[in-house]
């Protein structure tokens, strides 16, 4: 069956850095799309980030354009997130999922915090 493990997360400080990871099983991970989604406290899901099969084409929502960067690397079944420039409001539960924005197919995350 499918699973996504998302890791990486933790504190980091306004201005700092953090690299997600998510490890991929139980499907074809070269063949699909890939999406970052958060989930902030007492919010709603809103997607982050996404990648195409090929790595080539990648979108971002606009709050984090130019800090984040995704990645993928289909050897090793694994989708990355680059957070850099971390700031206060991007603190939530980061999900990695299957397909583009929408798919409900999801890990259950990796918090990250970003606090003084």
């Amino acid at each position: 069956q499918v699973q996504l493990v998302e890791s990486g997360g933790g504190l980091a400080q306004p201005g700092g850095s953090l690299r997600l990871s998510c490890a991929a099983s139980g499907f074809t991970f070269s063949n699909y799309a890939m999406s970052w989604a958060r989930q902030a406290p007492g919010k709603g899901l809103e997607w982050v980030s996404m990648i195409y099969r090929d790595g080539r084409d990648t979108y971002y929502r606009d709050s984090v354009k130019g800090r984040f960067t995704i990645s993928r690397d289909n050897a090793k079944n694994t989708l990355y997130l680059q957070m850099n420039s971390l700031k206060p409001e991007d603190t939530a539960l980061y999900y990695c999922a299957k397909g583009g924005y929408g798919s409900s197919t999801r890990g259950r995350g990796t918090q990250v915090t970003v606090s003084s």
